[in-house]
């Protein structure tokens, strides 16, 4: 699934929960997706968290197939910037 899909599935859960935090989804050549204030964004800006991990892991995890917090234990995701931020994801997986 392409990134642009993806954020798409992010912006609409992003539309029914109140997560309003600085949060990046680094999917390295792939690119990224960046969540600011509410808006999703295919830029790579600033964020307070940034989340790294393949194009394939961040699908599963926005159609709730990959726990995150199993995810980041296995080293499939790996967390940089502010850990409360990415405690905070599953409001917005869940919205």
């Amino acid at each position: 699934m392409p990134l642009n899909a993806i954020a798409d599935i992010i912006r609409t859960g992003l539309s029914r929960s109140d997560f309003t935090e600085s949060l990046k989804f680094d999917c390295g050549a792939a690119g990224v997706i960046t969540l600011d204030d509410g808006q999703v964004s295919l830029e790579d800006l600033p964020a307070a968290c940034t989340l790294k991990m393949s194009v394939e892991n961040l699908e599963k995890l926005v159609k709730g197939k990959l726990n995150p917090m199993t995810a980041v234990m296995m080293g499939k995701i790996k967390v940089g910037g502010d850990p409360a931020i990415a405690m905070k994801l599953g409001k917005l997986l869940k919205g």
